[in-house]
């Protein structure tokens, strides 16, 4: 019985010039990211005003490759610039050019107040489109790591125990060194590159304590403010009580912004950051706000989270939490703006009907303060329950999304600021795949 193959041959050219569009699906996200972002007003590019050099690639293309890109899981300049190759839909996106990692960088880098901008212009989209109605929302953070390892970590005293070791060192080396040049010694010519290398790590450990020492007295004085919030007079004279970093504060030597984090007692220590989100809890699952701190806790996240939530997109009516935004003070300010339910123990948040883990032996933690058990109460109700229980179900499905589907485990920028534009474009991607979906294009 005679085979019966395909002929695959690589040889012969095509008669006709190739139409990329012919193999890019119709359905597919790369055409409605391209309309979508045609359609934005792109008033806060950063560009080489200088118009040296080559030819700049327009700013429309470069944002709609990196939501394109980010969207399907590629977030290294590098991979993005072999997707231009490789990937027919990207090849298709950028037009058969080809941007190079220094340019997709340097845009992402630059450019935080545009992919801001157009993170608010697609939730516009998304209210005309009718598919956006915001009343209910859900607050939440999760840890993702930062670029830098956890092992890169020094404490605020062995940082100054090592500062006066590399001095010795430093000291011993020079006196190598002019010894060395008397002698005319040729088996001595690394001695610059020591000393160099240790004066760099002891910069290294000053910068790290005068670091620690200013986030000291920044909290310092917040604490302060706090406790004289209604004296108007300045203070002179000694630094507040408390300026002085306790031994056991540590900052990190390649990403000092980062912090230590872990989701709970179980778990093990990451160098990480607090990424927040306001989810749209009606329907859609839309991003609504974003926000990224170094403190593992969002105890204190509650009233920015809300502040977020611009008045363009919606006015917001009522607000979800979990029990990690537990904090009196701010649930009472908060209360007094919206319809706010906020678990406030750990057994608040369950609501299962048959739960296959066992009883706690442990009693439950008591709760004295009465603004927080007013909300105990609140959510223990059968209005409560039913409300709280959409939560779960509109902000933990888009960290999913976020962390599996797209595949953002770990931020590539350090830096809090820089860390926060790719966060708000993890999440301006993310935006955009929902809509795609939601619309049916």
């Amino acid at each position: 019985m005679a085979e019966r193959l395909v002929n695959v041959d690589r040889d012969t050219p095509m008669l006709l010039p190739v139409d990329m569009r012919d193999w890019v699906p119709e359905n597919d996200l790369v055409h409605f990211v391209i309309s979508a972002v045609e359609t934005m007003e792109l008033g806060s590019v950063r560009v080489n005003t200088r118009g040296s050099g080559s030819k700049q690639y327009p700013p429309a293309m470069l944002l709609a490759l990196m939501i394109y890109c980010y969207a399907n899981g590629l977030f290294s300049s590098r991979r993005i610039e072999r997707a231009t190759y490789r990937d027919i839909a990207v090849r298709y996106l950028t037009g058969n050019t080809h941007p190079d990692h220094d340019t997709i960088c340097t845009f992402r880098r630059e450019n935080g107040a545009l992919v801001r901008e157009a993170f608010e212009q697609v939730l516009r989209l998304a209210r005309q489109m009718g598919l956006l109605k915001v009343g209910t929302v859900s607050v939440d953070g999760t840890h993702i790591k930062a670029n830098a390892s956890k092992h890169k970590s020094v404490r605020y005293d062995r940082a100054g125990e090592l500062e006066q070791q590399l001095r010795v060192d430093i000291g011993k080396l020079l006196e190598q060194a002019e010894a060395s040049d008397r002698e005319d010694r040729p088996d001595d010519q690394e001695l610059p590159q020591e000393i160099a290398r240790r004066e760099r790590l002891r910069e290294k450990m000053l910068e790290a304590r005068r670091q620690l020492e200013e986030r000291a007295r920044e909290q310092a004085a917040t604490k302060a403010e706090g406790e004289d919030g209604d004296d108007d007079e300045p203070k002179s004279g000694a630094e507040p009580s408390g300026a002085v970093p306790k031994d056991s504060q540590q900052i990190n030597l390649t990403d000092p912004e980062s912090a230590l984090m872990r989701k709970s007692r179980r778990d093990s220590y990451e160098q990480a950051y607090n990424a927040q989100a306001v989810v749209d809890a009606d329907g859609s699952q839309m991003v609504l706000a974003t926000d990224v701190t170094r403190t593992p806790s969002d105890a204190n996240q509650l009233e920015p989270a809300l502040e977020s939530v611009t008045e363009a997109v919606g006015p917001v009516q009522r607000m979800l939490a979990d029990g990690g935004y537990v904090n009196a003070e701010a649930i009472e300010r908060v209360q007094q703006k919206v319809d706010l339910y906020v678990a406030i123990a750990s057994e608040d948040n369950n609501y299962r009907r048959y739960d296959y883990r066992p009883p706690k032996q442990k009693p439950a933690k008591r709760v004295v303060d009465p603004r927080l058990v007013a909300m105990r109460e609140k959510l223990a109700t059968e209005q409560g329950k039913r409300i709280y229980g959409r939560r779960a179900s509109s902000v933990e499905p888009v960290f999913g999304i976020i962390k599996s589907a797209m595949g953002l485990r770990q931020f590539l920028l350090r830096g809090i600021a820089k860390v926060r534009i790719e966060w708000d474009l993890a999440c301006l991607a993310y935006n955009m795949r929902r809509l795609w979906s939601l619309s049916g294009a």
